[in-house]
């Protein structure tokens, strides 16, 4: 029923807004030049259609008979954090059968209620007799030799061999920080974190070209917002304020107030929490709205930020939660953004604990980053400003 729910409310905001878009190029093209019914039934019947499949593959393409049967070596920190993940995943992405360690204390016990069915010299004969599709590598020490061979045999039997990270991502479009070993960030990140200079230049052009739609758009609304504002808690109008950018170097960020004034008057930098009492009534709908974030398109135009990226944040908290969180820091290898990975996918955080689940969005984004994710990044942003999902 979620699986259905999220599928409906997507296609209803992809139809809404696929019909707002031409309803503004219907008024701003020449009369006659563009059918209204034809369109209408156009997207009404596609939307109709898409519903229709949609909930036919999740009907069909999740049950248990077309289900992949997943065999996890390991049952370790890692093995058992995949296991959990795919409990709490409705419906299931795919069916565990259960696991193989080489731990004798572990052998015929329950991991998140799976099995450990053995250790590595059950692993060939496992596969077999449970029909076994895919196998999911979690184990943190090194790879010893007859686990390598058994390995290689797996191959050779068809079977896919994916590591527990790489999985992780597929299911949850996060990068597992608290389960990689410290030179992760050396190994398997900075390399692949280079995108080619073809994307970054046309990242760069979407940069501009949004910036100066966005810096529009906010001295359109700016006496409005400006005078709401002023009539709700006084002057300042906008608020500064200096956040770290790429490779760790500081810039002075804008937005619209939606604080009290002096609300930091000790100099102590505060995560701003949910209900926070330091925000004002205009305030609070500003950031539902995301109006506040208008401003920052200024920010864009500069280069000092990109409209995708991690959240920007002040030097003194960076200093904070990198000392909590790993690989908090790596955030800084590319350009902050006002909308992003993590912005689309996780609420605010207001612990130490969800802001390693943002981090992990914002690594995978930063490790897998391209045209199409930016592209699908913006369409969920515009589905969050409508349902005003603000915080």
């Amino acid at each position: 029923a979620g699986r259905r729910d999220e599928t409906l409310k997507g296609i209803l905001l992809s139809a809404g807004v696929g019909l707002a878009l031409y309803l503004l190029v219907f008024f701003l093209a020449p009369p006659e030049s563009l059918p209204r019914v034809g369109v209408g039934v156009f997207v009404v019947a596609s939307a109709l259609f898409t519903l229709l499949w949609r909930n036919l593959y999740i009907t069909i393409f999740t049950s248990p008979e077309f289900l992949r049967r997943v065999l996890i070596v390991g049952a370790g920190r890692a093995g058992s954090t995949l296991a959990k993940v795919v409990n709490e995943l409705t419906p299931h992405p795919f069916e565990v059968v259960g696991f193989v360690d080489d731990d004798e204390e572990k052998k015929g016990s329950m991991v998140e209620n799976y099995p450990v069915l053995g250790g590595w010299d059950v692993l060939l004969k496992t596969i077999e007799e449970k029909h076994i599709t895919d196998v999911v590598l979690a184990i943190s020490q090194d790879v010893r030799p007859e686990l390598f061979q058994a390995l290689l045999q797996v191959e050779e039997m068809g079977v896919e061999i994916v590591t527990m990270p790489t999985m992780y991502e597929r299911l949850l479009g996060r990068v597992p920080i608290f389960l990689l070993q410290s030179d992760w960030i050396l190994r398997s990140f900075v390399d692949q974190a280079h995108a080619s200079g073809l994307y970054e230049l046309v990242k760069r052009l979407m940069d501009i070209v949004g910036g100066l739609i966005g810096s529009l758009v906010t001295l359109i609304v700016f006496p409005f917002i400006a005078l709401a504002i002023v009539l709700d808690n006084g002057r300042p109008v906008l608020f500064t304020q200096n956040r770290l950018g790429l490779s760790g170097k500081q810039y002075t960020i804008i937005k619209f107030r939606t604080m009290r004034n002096n609300s930091e008057n000790d100099g102590k930098a505060r995560v701003t929490l949910e209900n926070d009492e330091r925000i004002t009534r205009v305030g609070r709908f500003l950031r539902k709205s995301h109006l506040d974030e208008l401003p920052q398109f200024i920010n864009v135009l500069r280069g000092e930020m990109s409209l995708i990226g991690p959240r920007a944040e002040r030097n003194e908290l960076v200093e904070e939660l990198q000392t909590k969180v790993p690989f908090y820091r790596a955030r800084l290898l590319v350009k902050p953004g006002i909308t992003g990975w993590a912005q689309v996918n996780f609420g605010y955080a207001a612990t130490v604990e969800d802001t390693g689940i943002k981090l992990e969005y914002d690594l995978y984004y930063i490790k897998h980053r391209n045209l199409a994710l930016d592209l699908l990044i913006l369409l969920r942003t515009v589905g969050t400003v409508l349902g005003l999902k603000g915080q």
